[in-house]
């Protein structure tokens, strides 16, 4: 007995269903491939994630420690009975750099040659002279006695004790060298402790005294710029658009190109910066009120069309109620609209400032490029952004700078992990369910 038609043949309800039965498996067994490629996918993507961050652990969190030589330094005598009369500028006329040159060479009384004591004081970095100074500033009753001070060690010692590097005569720490460093070792002179000026200094070209306090304000100054022009605008528009705006032709153009412009690639933010506000305006180059500017237009459709959405999630029963309570249209939205909306408006705001904090080409082409060493006191002063500054010392040929590009990329990741967890958890906290 036939049945219906499949696929133009006549068939038998036996056969019938068990075609039926063999589709429907066929379809089960699509459905579960499926599931384990997006499973395979998302363990794929957590493993290159995981791998990525543990790379940068790896290579930058030895970043964090430095290494110093203990040394004892006999201090002259104090020519100046009265302490009113012991001036910074007596102090600098002091030799402190032969001072822990003669420290250094008391450990290696059989160093003679000219050239072998060069290759001594190399040990030391530049910046151990100034710390000295420093300290005698800080307290000149120290000047006559003899103190153990830590002296910070050049770059290519601190990579050669955290195995970084390994001796040879070609290679920036000798095989000479190695034997005084080793020796120091045993002595116990030479130390690591905390890398705290990889925090408090701003950027140098000696790697083991550069730091990103610079960087890290001048990405704050930028950002409050940003912040500062990109929310109330973003939000003064987003409720423009959406509570007061007819609907017509224009709006929706307006509404267009927003979403358009938060496609749009960074780096054409930065030749707008660069054309308009530097080149016409005449602004300050490499100042944060310039990147600040360019980042706020950058953030400004994210903001618009998170405040839409949070704005547009508040039930329409709420503004019935108030108009019905005599309120005014301007009265529904700020007084009862707006405070609804504003958990997802920051929310919004702040993933906006996250991807902004992370940017590099925009603020690469209006000069927050510069080589900045001091730490930037306004938004007009010369400055460099995090982002940056990971750049230029990637760019660097130093092997010192690797750990600390790597080191200072992990800051930048904890801050953005950091603003993307408060704005999951604000989110959680005020959000309301309708």
């Amino acid at each position: 007995m036939t049945n219906t038609l499949l696929k133009g043949f006549p068939i038998k309800e036996g056969e019938r269903t068990e075609t039926i039965s063999k589709r429907r498996e066929r379809r089960y067994a699509a459905e579960k491939r499926f599931k384990i490629l997006g499973i395979l996918s998302i363990l794929v993507a957590i493993s290159t994630l995981f791998l990525l961050i543990g790379n940068m652990i790896n290579k930058g969190f030895s970043a964090f420690k430095q290494t110093y030589l203990e040394l004892s330094i006999s201090l002259p005598e104090n020519k100046f009975p009265n302490e009113k009369q012991i001036s910074p500028n007596v102090i600098s006329e002091l030799n402190f750099k032969s001072f822990l040159k003669r420290a250094l060479l008391k450990k290696f009384p059989e160093i003679k040659s000219r050239r072998d004591k060069r290759l001594l004081y190399k040990l030391i970095s530049s910046g151990a002279t100034f710390d000295l100074q420093d300290a005698v500033f800080e307290n000149p009753k120290l000047l006559g006695k003899t103190i153990t001070t830590l002296a910070i060690a050049s770059d290519d010692v601190d990579q050669y004790i955290k195995g970084n590097i390994t001796a040879n005569n070609q290679g920036r720490i000798t095989i000479k060298q190695s034997k005084w460093i080793d020796k120091l070792v045993d002595d116990g002179v030479i130390n690591q402790k905390f890398n705290l000026k990889f925090f408090t200094n701003g950027d140098s070209r000696e790697p083991e005294l550069a730091g990103i306090l610079g960087a890290t304000i001048g990405s704050l100054l930028t950002m409050l710029v940003a912040l500062a022009l990109a929310f109330p605008l973003g939000v003064a528009a987003a409720i423009y658009l959406e509570e007061f705006a007819p609907k017509n032709r224009w709006t929706d153009l307006v509404e267009v190109n927003i979403s358009n412009l938060a496609a749009v690639p960074s780096i054409v933010f930065g030749l707008l910066g660069l054309a308009v506000f530097l080149g016409f305006f005449g602004m300050h180059r490499s100042a944060p009120l310039v990147g600040g500017v360019v980042l706020a237009l950058m953030t400004l459709p994210t903001v618009i069309i998170a405040s839409r959405a949070a704005l547009g999630s508040v039930p329409p029963s709420i503004r019935e109620a108030a108009t019905g309570i005599g309120a005014s249209p301007m009265q529904v939205v700020l007084h009862h609209v707006l405070p609804l909306a504003i958990p997802g408006i920051l929310t919004g705001t702040i993933i906006g400032a996250a991807r902004a904090l992370g940017e590099t080409a925009p603020l690469l082409m209006i000069g927050m490029v510069a080589f900045i060493v001091d730490i930037p006191q306004g938004i007009n002063d010369s400055a460099t952004a995090l982002p940056v500054q990971i750049f230029l010392w990637a760019d660097s040929p130093e092997r010192a700078f690797v750990e600390k590009t790597a080191a200072a990329t992990l800051v930048l990741l904890t801050v953005l992990i950091i603003m993307n967890l408060g704005a999951v958890l604000l989110r959680k906290k005020f959000e309301r369910r309708w």
